[in-house]
């Protein structure tokens, strides 16, 4: 990306995509923002970058602006542009929910994103948060934002934040992907799936991370009905439901002598053992039957 000097977005009311592609492009770029509109300079400077303003898609001069295109034109703002740009927006539209309805929001107003979301606008009106009211206002505010200004900052945060959670789990998906195994259990006399995830040196930060968005990615969302993971704080492993599936409950394990943890909803358990045979015994028996060895070989998911 061509270095830039300054930022430039619109005057006026603020709406959230371009506060967000401004907060995105802070975090690479500490310059200063400004809120006015554009001169045909500044549209021709790249070392301006115009967000949601002037009516021209342009990356290699660092204007993004989304107005400009047709209105049967897939739902797409100026944060879009500026993902697509950075080569985060495939990831983003993946990893973060909020993301195509942020768009939908943006280019068809609340009343078409509501009937698309599939509720009222009156729910989606629900869903507003003094925080989004605040930020946006003060940024509507201020002609100029400069940094250790306290908004900037934050805006700044927000974008360290935004690009550093999809990198972080484009890596963690992949690590997944690499080490993951499935296993096929007898549960209550039905084959179930669990997806565990061995324990590795270094061990992840937060080794259940990303779990259950590699399992909708890779189209087992509906046949896996739990987890197991390292647990962080421990040699052994936590046990979970996948989407809270009715066909494990933890609270059928919390006296074997290994469970030190099994909460009384029956959604989650932890545990002492390491042993695969016992771990697998384990999840059989929060299953609704008797203990045993299954004896099914793991299945590698690569």
């Amino acid at each position: 990306m061509t270095p830039i000097t300054t930022l430039l977005t619109h005057p006026g009311s603020a709406h959230k995509d371009e506060f967000l592609a401004c907060s995105v492009l802070l975090a690479l770029h500490p310059v200063p923002v400004i809120r006015r509109e554009p001169t045909p300079d500044d549209l021709a400077d790249p070392a301006i970058a115009v967000v949601d303003v002037g009516h021209r898609h342009e990356p290699e001069l660092n204007n993004f602006d989304h107005h400009q295109l047709p209105k049967d034109h897939p739902p797409t703002c100026s944060l879009s542009l500026v993902l697509q740009h950075l080569g985060l927006y495939d990831d983003a539209r993946q990893f973060c929910d909020w993301l195509e309805a942020a768009e939908w929001f943006d280019c068809r107003g609340p009343l078409a994103t509501a009937k698309w979301i599939g509720v009222t606008p009156a729910a989606l009106a629900r869903l507003t948060s003094p925080i989004d009211v605040t930020l946006l206002r003060r940024f509507a505010l201020a002609p100029r934002l400069e940094p250790g200004q306290p908004l900037w900052e934050m805006m700044r945060m927000i974008g360290e934040d935004l690009i550093e959670y999809v990198r972080s789990l484009r890596a963690r998906l992949d690590f997944i992907g690499q080490h993951a195994q499935i296993w096929e259990l007898e549960l209550a006399g039905q084959p179930g799936k669990i997806l565990f995830l061995p324990r590795t040196d270094p061990l992840p930060d937060d080794p259940s991370m990303g779990l259950d968005r590699f399992i909708e990615l890779r189209g087992l969302a509906d046949e896996i009905v739990g987890t197991v993971s390292p647990h962080r704080r421990s040699t052994g492993y936590g046990l979970s439901r996948h989407r809270d599936s009715a066909r494990l409950d933890f609270t059928r394990i919390a006296d074997q002598p290994e469970v030190h943890f099994a909460h009384a909803r029956g959604f989650v358990a932890k545990t002492s053992a390491t042993d695969l045979g016992r771990l697998k015994a384990l999840l059989v028996l929060a299953g609704g039957a008797a203990p045993s060895t299954p004896g099914v070989t793991p299945t590698p998911t690569r």
